[in-house]
């Protein structure tokens, strides 16, 4: 079946231009959304793999969303149709509407739609790190819809913790336009974190049944049979065959979250950062089996000419054989919303700035697992020395060898 990427009614939208972004500012961001915009790109993308139209599953996968999980003003957290108590409990439905709607505060002084106050600028009604600042902002806003994470204490292909959340609230991101939120109270950062977990949930279960909608249901040029149709999942049918796939995919994407304390990284005992640890790492930096100089440079200058792209970007690119340079191969999704493709760089670490925090046992925990989203690997741990992986001691090498890039130069 032919493709029909290059004929869906995205491409008839505009791309934002400057005079667009400067009348949004102007309308101030807590001007009340009423829907959440539905992930174009995504149903572009799912479009080019599987060769077949997908208006007719985004259309229904919009109006299933707003079934289960509500509007910006009125979020929902579908516990009725999840397996699990703790998943149940993994966000509170009065944090999700503190965090939503319009900004104002009551007469106790407890601030409401702080997810509009500070975060949708940025990050966007929906999550998907194209609010109208994101253009101006290099690297680009965080898009929490892929369920995908840099900073954070567990293992590259799982969820982040509600401590790992509530770090980079509170710290932000040194070297990008994410400040922090220390000052804010624990009541409005716990909010904050519930809701960024909300609109990931929200947004995986999205990418995941726009692509569930083809392959499980059937959904092509024309809707399934009622028992396959995402619309069940508005009437509530529990005998539906959508229904119980949504539920199954529901239950998956809720299960990595509570299982993100189980993924953290332990950390042995730092060994100590003396001269020799320092000459070892910058042994094993510019060595085979950690080659971090590969990527870095030499003595970690980060100058070596690459041309890499993070994963959020791949996945309208190279994941379906478009060269991110290829201005009309990608209009189409420029048009439903993509940011520019922009080539993404390994850190120069001797700036000593690290985006997802400088601390020594952050850093341990880097270097293991890489970074999710990123062309960078982690590495195999091993009880001792070997070809293909490193000990606890030697990554503490390692890590010492960083730090000392960035403090030579102070």
């Amino acid at each position: 079946m032919r493709s029909t990427v290059d004929k869906t009614p995205f491409s008839k939208l505009p791309i934002l231009t400057a005079p667009m972004l400067v009348a949004v500012f102007l309308c101030g961001c807590d001007a009340p959304v009423e829907h959440y915009p539905p992930n174009r790109v995504y149903s572009l993308v799912v479009s080019a793999k599987l060769d077949v139209p997908t208006e007719l599953a985004a259309e229904d996968t919009t109006a299933a969303l707003e079934a289960w999980f509500g509007t910006p003003i009125e979020p929902r957290w579908p516990v009725d149709q999840m397996s699990h108590d703790e998943a149940k409990t993994l966000v509170g439905l009065e944090n999700l509407q503190r965090a939503a709607g319009p900004v104002y505060s009551d007469q106790s002084n407890r601030h409401f739609g702080l997810f509009n106050e500070h975060c949708v600028t940025c990050h966007g009604v929906s999550g998907g790190g194209n609010g109208p600042a994101s253009l101006l902002q290099n690297p680009y806003p965080r898009d929490f819809r892929a369920g995908v994470y840099k900073w954070k204490s567990t293992q590259r292909g799982a969820k982040p913790t509600r401590q790992d959340l509530l770090a980079i609230l509170r710290h932000g991101a040194p070297g990008t336009a994410m400040p922090s939120f220390e000052r804010l109270s624990e009541d409005d950062l716990a909010a904050l974190v519930d809701y960024v977990i909300y609109l990931s949930v929200r947004g995986e279960f999205e990418r995941r049944m726009l692509t569930e909608a083809v392959v499980e249901l059937g959904y092509e040029e024309t809707r399934p049979d009622d028992d396959a149709s995402l619309l069940t999942l508005a009437s509530m049918d529990p005998q539906a065959f959508a229904v119980e796939v949504a539920r199954e995919t529901l239950d998956r994407i809720t299960g990595q979250w509570v299982d993100a304390d189980q993924s953290v990284i332990p950390v042995p005992e730092e060994a100590p950062a003396d001269d020799a640890s320092i000459a070892r790492g910058d042994a094993l930096f510019h060595g085979r089996i950690a080659n971090c100089a590969g990527c870095h440079g030499k003595q970690g200058g980060g100058d070596l000419v690459t041309f890499d792209f993070d994963d959020w970007t791949k996945e309208f690119t190279e994941g379906i054989a478009v060269t991110p340079t290829d201005r009309e191969a990608v209009r189409p999704f420029r048009t439903a919303g993509a940011l520019r493709p922009r080539q993404i760089h390994p850190r120069r670490l001797t700036d000593g700035v690290y985006r997802g925090g400088g601390d020594p046992e952050t850093l341990y925990r880097r270097i293991v697992a890489g970074i999710a989203g990123t062309p960078m690997a982690g590495i195999s741990l091993s009880g001792e020395p070997s070809a293909t992986g490193l000990t606890g001691d030697q990554v503490w090498d390692i890590v010492h060898y960083v730090k000392s890039l960035g403090e030579a130069k102070r």
